[in-house]
């Protein structure tokens, strides 16, 4: 799907992925698909210069397997001067931290870059690993 490369993208963006994978995700993984995704269009919409005609790209991709889908989101933009990086925010910094969700939330992310503009994406495997920087709260 093509959204405007404006922020009201994200929120199409969110939607769409809402309905269409709310009958086939578990609702927590369906909630931080959600999030990267608003990540992902939000940093093309602010970092990035759009696609031909003010748009960005939009685009999501189950692939089964045995322990469910694997999920691959991905969000193609114009390009940037510079390619997508996690930055180091400090704690007053009113952004920074869009990439540190996207890599906390997802298996694995990466930009793929050619002569048009670039592609971020995301995948969630279907039984993610447990995550061994989290202690149980109490």
């Amino acid at each position: 799907m093509v959204v405007p490369h404006h922020p009201a993208g994200a929120r199409l963006a969110r939607h769409r992925l809402a309905g269409e994978l709310a009958d086939i995700v578990p609702p927590t993984l369906l909630a931080d698909l959600i999030a990267v995704l608003a990540e992902l269009v939000g940093n093309a919409v602010r970092h990035a210069r759009p696609l031909p005609g003010g748009v960005v790209r939009v685009a999501w991709r189950l692939r089964p397997s045995t322990q469910g889908p694997l999920i691959q989101l991905g969000v193609t933009d114009g390009g940037a001067s510079t390619a997508p990086r996690i930055r180091t925010a400090s704690a007053d910094a009113a952004d920074g931290r869009g990439l540190h969700i996207v890599a906390g939330l997802a298996t694995r992310w990466g930009v793929e870059r050619d002569g048009m503009g670039q592609r971020v994406w995301a995948e969630f495997d279907p039984a993610p690993a447990p995550r061994s920087d989290l202690v149980p709260a109490g």
